[in-house]
This record gives C-alpha cells, structure tokens and sequence, in this order.
C-alpha cells in the first residue's frame, strides 16, 4: 500500500525551529521528487520547497529560502524539513508529495500525497 506520513509537526514559537519527516512506503522512494507544500488563500496548495531524486538538486520558495531546508535519506525512505526562523505566516498544515515529473510548485504535477502535518507558529 503506497504511503506518504508526515510527522514533527507542533507549535513553536516566533522565531523557533521545527523539523517535519515525510516517511514513504509502497513504491520505489529513490526514484520520486519530494515536495512540501501548504495551503494558501485563494491558491489551494502552494509549493515551499523540494527535493529531486537527482542528489544534491533542491527548489524553495522565495518566501522560505533561507530558512528552509530539506534533505533525504533513501535508505530510511524519508525527507527531512527542516524549518528555522518560524513566523506566523508559516502556521498551516503541511503536506509532502511525490511525483515523478519535476520538482515543481505546481501541486497538480504530484503523484501522491500525504496527510499533512500541523505547524502552527505562535508566543
């Protein structure tokens, strides 16, 4: 059974520091693009940041550049965000996606998604 479960997920505070898993089951992992995503006003989900299956190729956003980063291990099936200097507008449920296309911020180009994960950013 194909499977995508994010965990790491809570509250932080302004400013803080949080890492989110996405842990993958059920089909070939080293193979697929992973992505975060979060939903935005008027934009359904909106692209943060990405991962290829190439090593070494990563894709943020403008809007989190700097402050995010992602990493993989395909030996434990598993992406890595890890989130730093935390505001408020970074509160929302976040969803890793696989796909086999590109390493793209558009959400219709993804294969497969999971649950999401709450992070919510608040003193």
């Amino acid at each position: 059974q194909l499977q995508l479960v994010e965990s790491g997920g809570g509250l932080v505070q302004p400013a803080g520091s949080l890492r989110l898993s996405c842990t993958a089951s059920g089909f070939n992992f080293e193979n697929y693009n992973i992505g975060w995503f979060r939903p935005a006003p008027g934009q359904g989900r909106e692209g943060v940041i990405c991962i290829r299956n190439i090593p070494g190729f990563t894709l943020a956003a403008d809007s989190v550049k700097g402050r995010f980063t992602i990493s993989r291990d395909n030996a434990k099936n598993t992406v890595t965000l890890q989130m730093s200097s935390l505001n408020s507008e970074d509160t929302a449920v976040y969803y890793c996606a696989a796909g086999r296309s590109v390493c793209s911020f558009n959400a219709r180009l993804w294969d497969y998604w999971g649950q999401g994960a709450q992070v919510t950013v608040s003193s």
